[in-house]
């Protein structure tokens, strides 16, 4: 299942040309990513408080393909690729449209508050993969 987020592109989005700033769409993502879980039924914030448990970004495989531009409507989608024991791998991309504009295979691992990986909870799990 894909998830769908829409952003429109501000000034403050781009650079001096009117093109979004190369930084500026792992922000996108990341939105979308936060509303993906958001969706799904997942507090972070409770996972944090009563587990001691967090989803940090580990890598980020970007392609940048053409130039979004100030104004623009854009759809992030983001799909599940794979769910290992501690590991999350998501692909993403941002879409003007149905033109890519940019992707990404990002990699999230569920930590613990010393900092290591540690085993997704059975719950977020399944809500992970039936959002």
């Amino acid at each position: 299942m894909t998830h769908h987020f829409s952003v429109r592109v501000y000034y403050e989005d781009t650079d001096a040309g009117g093109i979004v700033y190369h930084a500026n769409y792992l922000k996108f993502i990341e939105r979308a990513r936060s509303e993906w879980v958001r969706e799904a039924g997942i507090d972070q914030r409770q996972l944090r408080a009563d587990q001691g448990l967090i989803i940090v970004v580990r890598r980020i495989e970007a392609d940048y393909l053409r130039p979004a531009l100030y104004d623009d409507l854009l759809t992030v989608t983001t799909g599940l690729r794979l769910l290992g024991g501690a590991r999350i791998e998501l692909d993403q991309a941002v879409l003007r449209g149905e033109v890519p504009m940019f992707t990404a295979r990002v990699t999230l691992v569920c930590v613990g508050a010393d900092g290591r990986a540690a085993r997704l909870p059975d719950a977020l799990r399944r809500a992970l993969e039936s959002g």
